[in-house]
This record gives structure tokens, C-alpha cells and sequence, in this order.
């Protein structure tokens, strides 16, 4: 996914932003202004437009691919008085407070069209600074204003404070709600993903929004080789998306790239050190083995995705309610 880095306020606009301490002692909330709210993506989405309501994000998941999008913010830090948060992803969160004013003037723009916006492509847009800064219903009523489609995925429960915003938007737009859920071993769960709720809390609120018109999806996005990667993890989580009747599931391997690398080889060595070496080799030569890839797809996920009668083919609800969206066939190997 490529965004725009020249996303921030001049100096002269950031001068007036403080930063301050936040509520919780394991991260710092720093304010900020943006110069656009709305951004270009690349790669194979149903979407071509991106919202980040925060850059950083306190959820702490240890596979978490946008560790580098803090190197983007390094003059801005400055700017902010605040030099030494640079790269430190979940525990310096800026919030983007006049993302709601410049979102407007861009939904407002004479001959906009109604292009499918995905909220959330580096950040979670209801981790914890959501409940301080109170962004998102804001940014939702602007959308429901202009009827603008929409998709969000979550590891928050603090969505469902918007309920009401969502279920309206979901009337006149098409709204797609997803959430991440890797596995039901909440001991593995609360060490990959932290600040989440745990995983039945997240299904629990995909079957609440199936109350809405709005499409729901699960993500099993990444599969971590050797800890979540176990049949009987994967068929209760498949059996449990079949239950909730979501519209479809994304599954997919652990991808390793860039800082997330290190951090996740670090952090893997630290907690489970007996599948350091194991997991090492099978990214020895960068990406993930493809032996693996095909032995987990062709003896469990295709097995099972065939068993519970589950759709992969994400872009349908969105082809079926999006006019200005281009059709294209999906395949499972999009996802790895």
C-alpha cells in the first residue's frame, strides 16, 4: 500500500498543536493538524482511496506491517516538540483533530465522485486514542452527509459506540465492517495482539452488524506459522464465521518485510524461543517458503473453506453495491 507522506500541517500551521501526555501511561497522544484527509492506495484492494484517522497505533500487534509508516513523520515530530517519538509506532499516537474540517472540503469538491473509502489502512480507527479524541462519529456523519461508501476493520469493540452512525450509513451507502482474528487461544491472542478485545468479542460485534445492511467480513490475516497455524485453531475460526453468516473471509500467511521483520524475530526469540530457529527458516530466503504456503492452503484452509461453504471473494458485496467500482475477479491467491 503506498500513501502520500506529505500528509502534515506546514510549521507555521503546527506551531499552534501541543503535544500532551495521554491518559494511558503505556502511550503518548500528540495532536496534530493534516494537510488532506483522503489518500491514494495501491495494490490489489477494493478500494483506491484511504483514510487514517491516527498514525501510530496502540493495539501493539506484533506482526503489525505499518511500523514504517512513523519514518514519514520525523520533521513533523519535531515540529510537535517531540523528536524522540520518531518510529516509536504503538506508543506515540497522532491524532489527525481537523481530519473531520478537511474532510469535508474534499467530499465537497464540485464533480467528487463517490469513490469506496477505507478507514483504518495503517491504524485501527477505534484503538484506545479513539475514546479521547472522539474522531470517528464526526467523520461518519460527514460520510452518511455526502452518502459515501465505506469500509472499517477493527480489534475494537469501541466501534460499536457508533452503531447508530453506521447502521444509518448502511441505509444510504455501502458500509463494509471487518475485523482481524487470527486465533480463539486468548493466551496467544493477548501476546500477539495486546490492546485488542479478545476474539469472540470481535465476532460478537460482526454478528451485531449483521443487524445493519452493512457486508461483514473476518480477516485470519496473518497466520503465524507454528502458533496459529494449527487446523484446530483455524476450523474454530472458520466454523465460528460460518455461524455469525459473515459475508466473506480473508486468510492469509504472515508476511515479514522491512522493520516488522526484526521486530517480529525479536520478539518471537523473547516469548517463544523454540520457534525461533523453525520460523527463521522458513522466511530464510525473505519471503515465506512456498512448501509451507502450499501444504496450508491445499491440506487445511481450502479443506475447510469447503467445508463451511465460506466465500473468499471479498470484492462481491462490493461490485454488487459500489457503481463506480471496476469489476475484477479474485482468486485465493491474492492473499499470498
Amino acid at each position: 500500500m503506498s500513501t502520500s507522506s506529505d500528509e502534515f500541517s506546514s510549521p507555521k500551521t503546527l506551531s499552534s498543536v501541543t503535544s500532551s501526555a495521554a491518559s494511558s501511561p503505556s502511550a503518548q497522544y500528540i495532536p496534530i493538524h493534516c494537510k488532506s484527509a483522503i489518500h491514494n492506495v495501491s495494490g490489489i484492494f477494493p478500494f483506491k482511496r484511504d483514510i487514517n484517522v491516527y498514525r501510530g497505533c496502540e493495539h501493539g500487534c506484533k506482526y503489525c506491517y505499518a511500523l514504517y509508516s512513523h519514518q514519514y513523520l520525523k520533521s513533523e515530530t519535531e515540529l510537535a516538540g517531540n523528536a524522540a517519538a520518531a518510529g516509536n509506532y504503538y506508543r506515540h499516537i497522532y491524532a489527525k483533530t481537523n481530519i473531520a474540517e478537511q474532510l469535508e472540503k474534499e467530499l465537497s469538491r464540485p464533480g467528487r465522485k463517490k469513490e469506496l473509502i477505507n478507514l483504518g489502512g495503517i491504524c485501527d480507527s477505534y484503538q484506545p486514542a479513539e475514546k479521547e479524541f472522539e474522531l470517528m462519529p464526526k467523520i461518519l456523519e460527514l460520510m452518511i452527509k455526502y452518502k459515501n461508501p465505506i469500509l472499517i476493520s477493527t480489534k475494537s469493540d469501541l466501534i460499536l459506540r457508533d452503531f447508530d452512525l453506521i447502521d444509518e450509513l448502511s441505509q444510504v451507502a455501502f458500509v463494509n465492517i471487518a475485523s482481524t482474528i487470527t486465533t480463539m487461544d486468548e493466551q496467544i491472542r493477548k501476546l500477539i495482539e495486546p490492546k485488542g478485545v479478545d476474539s469472540k468479542s470481535r465476532f460478537r460485534i460482526l454478528k451485531k452488524f449483521k443487524e445493519t445492511r452493512a457486508a461483514v467480513g473476518v480477516h485470519t490475516m496473518p497466520i503465524l506459522p507454528f502458533l496459529t497455524d494449527s487446523p484446530e485453531n483455524l476450523e474454530n475460526i472458520f466454523s465460528k464465521t460460518k455461524e455469525i453468516e459473515a459475508d466473506y473471509i480473508l486468510v492469509c500467511p504472515l508476511h515479514l518485510r522491512g522493520q516488522t521483520r526484526k521486530y517480529y524475530f525479536d520478539w518471537l526469540q523473547n516469548q517463544f524461543p523454540h520457534l525461533y530457529d523453525p520460523v527463521r527458516l522458513l522466511y530464510k530466503s525473505g519471503g515465506l517458503d512456498e512448501a509451507y504456503t502450499s501444504r496450508l492452503y491445499k491440506e487445511t484452509v481450502g479443506p475447510m473453506l469447503q467445508k463451511y461453504a465460506l466465500s473468499t471473494d471479498y470484492m462481491k458485496p462490493v461490485i454488487q453495491n459500489v457503481s463506480s467500482f471496476q469489476v475484477r475477479q479474485t482468486a485465493l491467491s491474492d492473499f499470498y
